[in-house]
């Protein structure tokens, strides 16, 4: 059985519908006027066959090429896109498959961060009582490796409300390079989660190996296409307006594969996309739309999901500011115009701007993750761990969002309330009142066995010490010293023997037999 998700009854919309059609409307016409840039032949090439008007940048020391998309083959291609995908996984109760115009929320971590912050907690004696020691956390930064990306696949594999994974760091290691990055970072996830895995790719001629890894894995290329372990992240669009060269050929080549694919646009309100809301709107759907109409110009069918992380610039630095009001603003916005489309929405929350865990971090994951959760997207990228706009990932940081998220799932919960619930309720009071004491203790203990009330926040101190922390800690212990499934003994062999540039200490099996 698929993961269940949560169905939102009723997403909140900040759009009418009126200005959804309006938004459309005009992405529809920036599309035809004045276009995109191109800087990929391939895709020139595509939509000049299929009727748009392409013209040839002259002067320029990088070919480009104008491109000019009718309204028409947006919409064609639109109706081409697949309302439901699937996202396959190693166990099938893992599987997730999400349908554009079903509200039903999955929880996604990501994005890949360069830095990894370690946690540490030594002791400090009060100053005005010795008896007394308090720990204090202390983060510090590093460049991540292939044992945190396994570490980050483990710990997220026991994470309740982790539904899929985006590997959540860059591997560093002095062995790590662009030939090998890919298949080291497929590899690593796919053997520490059995859930399903999103990436991108760093290098195109590498795509080929991670999807062979991934057919093995599988059992064939017919049982990958049933079953897609893997899909992927494509940031084609860089805004405003342009095909990216690299990231296109990507696009273009994942499409013909015929995987599960991510169009991504990442417009910065006030700098890469007009300040205002209606402005970035626009724009970042036009972006969103002509990637989608390529892959389906491509190879008609092509699952994609229609991807938003816009965001608002600081005022001060012009820096990204996830944890605007507006940021939450643009996403919500993103995933009525993806339902509007009737496609898969991966959409973004509970990115914040403060560099380790503490209360900012808090305050602005909280109020992104739970309003956005409310408007119903499909595939939700929340951030789990991530900290300082997304360029640190903290594994302790993603335990605490576990617990959030949980509160989060119980407070959505379906209230239950019907005629047989309200009778017993009758007699339940019918019975107390008419007993001395007039209390309902005796009622409580079947409903917390049966799960129906929320239990105590997990990271609550004793007295007035305040020990999130460190208990958090504590808890991210307990679950890296859990077992992983990993992938059979028989496969991984095949694995390493037929994909090349795998790193040794990465086979399970092998370490085993060598200890």
């Amino acid at each position: 059985m698929p993961r269940e998700g949560i169905l939102i009854k009723k997403p909140i919309e900040r759009l009418t519908g009126e200005q959804v059609q309006q938004i459309h409307d005009a992405s529809i016409t920036i599309l035809r006027d004045p276009g995109l840039l191109c800087f990929n032949r391939r895709a020139a090439e595509v939509f000049r066959s299929h009727g748009a008007e392409v013209g040839d940048i002259s002067g320029s020391s990088t070919p480009s090429w104008t491109v000019k998309i009718p309204g028409k083959l947006v919409t064609d291609a639109l109706d081409k896109a697949p309302s439901t995908i699937t996202l396959g996984a190693r166990n099938p109760d893992n599987v997730l498959v999400i349908k554009g115009d079903e509200p039903r929320v999955y929880y996604i971590t990501g994005s890949e961060t360069n830095t990894w912050l370690d946690v540490d907690f030594p002791a400090y004696v009060s100053k005005t009582d010795s008896s007394r020691e308090k720990r204090i956390p202390e983060f510090k930064p590093r460049r991540g490796t292939v044992a945190d990306l396994c570490a980050s696949a483990h710990v997220c594999e026991h994470l309740e409300t982790v539904d899929g994974y985006i590997r959540t760091v860059n591997i560093q290691d002095k062995e790590i390079n662009e030939t090998n990055k890919d298949v080291n970072k497929f590899f690593a996830c796919l053997n520490n989660t059995t859930k399903h895995v999103q990436s991108g790719l760093t290098k195109l001629a590498q795509l080929d190996n991670v999807v062979k890894m991934a057919e093995i894995i599988a059992g064939g290329k017919d049982k990958l296409q049933e079953n897609p372990l893997v899909s992927f992240i494509t940031c084609l669009v860089k805004s405003p307006l342009q095909f990216v060269d690299n990231t296109t050929e990507t696009f273009i080549e994942v499409c013909q594969r015929g995987l599960p694919v991510v169009v991504s646009s990442s417009p910065q309100a006030g700098t890469s996309a007009p300040i205002k809301e209606a402005g970035i709107m626009a724009q970042i759907n036009a972006e969103v739309l002509a990637g989608i109409t390529l892959g389906q110009l491509v190879n008609p069918g092509t699952p994609v999901l229609y991807g938003s992380v816009p965001v608002r610039a600081r005022m001060d630095t012009l820096g990204d500011s996830y944890g605007s009001i507006e940021t939450t603003q643009y996403n919500i916005d993103c995933v009525q115009m993806a339902r509007f489309y009737n496609l898969p929405n991966y959409s973004t929350s509970g990115v914040c701007d403060t560099k380790i865990p503490g209360q900012q971090s808090t305050v602005e994951r909280l109020f992104s993750d739970i309003l956005v959760t409310l408007s119903g997207p499909q595939f939700l990228h929340c951030a789990f761990g991530l900290l300082d706009c997304n360029a640190v990932f903290c594994l302790l940081q993603a335990v605490l969002d576990d617990a959030h998220f949980k509160m989060i799932k119980n407070f959505l919960r379906e209230p239950r309330i019907n005629e047989t619930e309200l009778a017993d309720i009758r007699k339940q009071i019918t019975d107390v009142v008419a007993t001395p004491q007039k209390m309902f203790i005796n009622y409580i203990r079947p409903v917390m066995r049966s799960g129906e009330i929320s239990l105590p926040y997990p990271f609550e101190g004793e007295g007035d010490d305040d020990d999130v922390f460190y208990l958090a800690n504590e808890r991210m212990k307990e679950l890296l010293a859990k077992p992983v499934e990993h992938i059979d003994e028989a496969t991984t062999q095949r694995i390493f023997n037929e994909i090349p540039g795998l790193l040794p200490g990465l086979n399970f099996y092998e370490r085993e037999n060598q200890s």
